[in-house]
């Protein structure tokens, strides 16, 4: 059975549907799977501050904290976050800034590796957010298994993306669709790759 972690941020929760969805599918598809969220930097005062916001840590508590062991249990790992100025947000970047024991160990190579995102315009970072991711991803020695076009419902070849017009936009079908879609290829690929290693 495949291992497969889902690790993401979400603020007001679009990202969070999008990591549960991912999650269901790669179940669905046979592999074992670990829903993950890092940890929350920002203080309870901002928090408390955007209602969306309170209300997804609240409904969201009962997830675990992503770890450095989830990243060494994996054969493949999906990182989720909102995109923040084209970029990864902060505490995903936490999160991963506290890997570098494992990926100086060699650890974190060899795994299969995929991204989703989300934005609040139509052009602010979809792209070059999950790019970041897979720079990291490069260092890290990983095998990148983006979505491309193989799939009728794909609309970004990088991973899925959800526009969601500064929060008026909810997730709908088709980024579901394409959530599903990009999960079960990752595990069909990490499947395959550890059969391969078993094989060897």
């Amino acid at each position: 059975m495949t291992n497969l972690a889902v690790i993401y941020y979400s603020s007001t929760g679009t990202v969070t549907a999008i990591a549960r969805e991912v999650a269901a599918a790669a179940e669905a598809a046979g592999a074992s799977v670990r829903l993950r969220r890092v940890a929350e930097l920002a203080p309870q005062a901002a928090i408390d501050s955007v209602p969306g916001w309170a209300e997804n840590v609240a409904a969201t508590s009962d997830i675990p904290e992503a770890t450095p062991d989830d990243m060494v249990w994996a054969d493949a790992v999906i990182f989720g976050t909102p995109t923040r100025f084209g970029n990864v947000a902060s505490q995903v970047k936490q999160f991963i800034d506290t890997l570098g024991g494992l990926q100086y160990q060699g650890l974190l190579a060899d795994k299969v590796y995929s991204g989703f995102t989300s934005t609040a315009t139509a052009h602010g970072g979809h792209e070059s957010t999950l790019l970041a991711l897979g720079n990291t991803f490069h260092h890290f020695g990983g095998i990148i298994v983006p979505p491309g076009y193989t799939d009728p419902v794909h609309a970004n070849p990088y991973g899925v993306s959800h526009h969601t017009a500064n929060g008026t936009i909810p997730v709908g079908e088709e980024t579901l669709a394409a959530a599903r879609a990009q999960a079960v290829r990752v595990v069909r690929f990490a499947s395959a790759l550890s059969q391969v290693g078993q094989a060897a």
